[in-house]
């Protein structure tokens, strides 16, 4: 394909309308799913020579953030997706051929979800609460993964757990999962505040194998193990968390503009946009997103180029992120304030959005774990040093 994939507005109108309807039945995004993966859109990362678009981190995150304006959940589900197929492709383009597999079962309609989330585990992927036991010619599963986005479509889940058969080298073990493969089950748990139309479900895994041929890596617990491949995991999910809610609390802002434009007062004779607490609340909303998307754009574009961060990769990651999702979270509970109340209200696409915007906090790197990486790196302190804190 010699083009970029691109969205086009009626497509994104449809989205729209659609979104209302699917956060307040609580139910999955089929009908967008079932679109966008017509039109090509799950085929942005797959190399050119594979029949796809052969698209970058950069290139793939512009038509994250345009989606997400109209249909932030839809859009968060399908990152799940894409961000398996990008990494893939990153690898392959810099010689490692060693999960070129997943490149050609996306060519071929195969849809990957992510099963990192896992209850009481702080630092998804790097560590993990699921077992991995090895045995002949594979590894068995056993442990319970949430927040899977993409359930009821997905073919492939990308999962992780720990091997400790040496206690003193725990390893952890990253695999694919087949839709038809035993000896695992779906659980319906997805009925929850924002994101609705994810469908997020529970995944248990009663000792399911996965074969060699399908283990992407091993690697050391921890943040030693974050190698290309774990990166990429953090760099493709985070930096389009980041864009996927900073187009949210843009849509946030243009509604409330649009919103008080119209707006009477029996208090002002112009009108509630010559309100000076509207006025000035407007301008914060604008300050706060003008240092939004650069930063996203900036590290978006470093990666999709190799430029050379080293260490400090890792940080430039889980800072745009952190920004965007604190940040777009600021603008859009401001909008909430200008709206007047009316944003309580259900049928109002603002109290959806609010909902939506505190999803993102809950998204790896977390507050605390963005916090405590970031300081424990720019004061040359391991992450791994044991104890944790002190």
């Amino acid at each position: 394909m010699a083009e970029n994939f691109m969205l086009d507005k009626e497509m994104l109108a449809r989205f729209a309308a659609r979104a209302t309807e699917y956060d307040r039945e609580n139910r999955f995004c089929q009908e967008d799913f079932d679109e966008l993966k017509d039109a090509g859109y799950l085929l942005m990362g797959v190399p050119e020579k594979l029949g796809g678009y052969g698209m970058n981190l950069a290139q793939v995150a512009e038509q994250t953030r345009k989606l997400a304006y109209y249909a932030p959940a839809t859009a968060l589900c399908i990152n799940m997706h894409n961000y398996w197929v990008g990494l893939a492709a990153d690898l392959s383009r810099s010689g490692d051929k060693s999960i070129d597999w997943l490149l050609e079962d996306a060519a071929n309609g195969e849809v990957f979800a992510a099963g990192h989330g896992e209850s009481g585990n702080d630092l998804p992927v790097l560590l993990s609460t699921t077992q991995a036991k090895r045995v002949d010619n594979g590894y068995q599963f056993t442990g319970r993964k949430s927040f899977g986005s993409l359930t009821p479509v997905w073919t492939r889940l990308g999962l992780h757990g720990v091997d400790t058969s040496d206690p003193d080298n725990p390893r952890i073990v990253h695999a694919f999962m087949k839709r038809d493969d035993d000896g695992y089950e779906i659980k319906e748990t997805w009925d929850v505040m924002g994101m609705r139309a994810t469908g997020s479900d529970d995944t248990i895994l009663n000792g399911v194998f996965i074969p060699d041929s399908r283990i992407a890596r091993i690697v050391p617990a921890g943040a030693a193990g974050l190698d290309q491949f774990v990166l990429g995991i953090f760099a493709w999910a985070l930096i389009n968390f980041g864009n996927i809610y900073y187009s949210l609390a843009k849509r946030a802002l243009d509604i409330t503009i649009e919103s008080v434009q119209k707006k009477p007062s029996v208090g002002l004779l112009n009108g509630m946009s010559h309100h000076p607490d509207v006025q000035h609340g407007v301008a914060e909303m604008t300050m706060m997103l003008e240092g939004i998307a650069p930063q996203l754009n900036e590290v978006a574009r470093d990666w999709s180029e190799g430029v050379d961060h080293g260490p400090g990769w890792g940080l430039k990651i889980i800072a745009a992120k952190y920004n965007a999702v604190e940040t777009g979270w600021k603008v859009v509970d401001r909008a909430m304030d200008i709206s007047g109340g009316f944003g309580m209200f259900r049928k109002s696409e603002l109290e959806r959005l609010f909902r939506d915007a505190r999803a993102g906090r809950f998204h790896p790197a977390n507050s605390a774990l963005s916090h405590e990486f970031i300081g424990k790196g720019m004061l040359g302190i391991n992450p791994d040093d044991q104890p944790r804190w002190g």
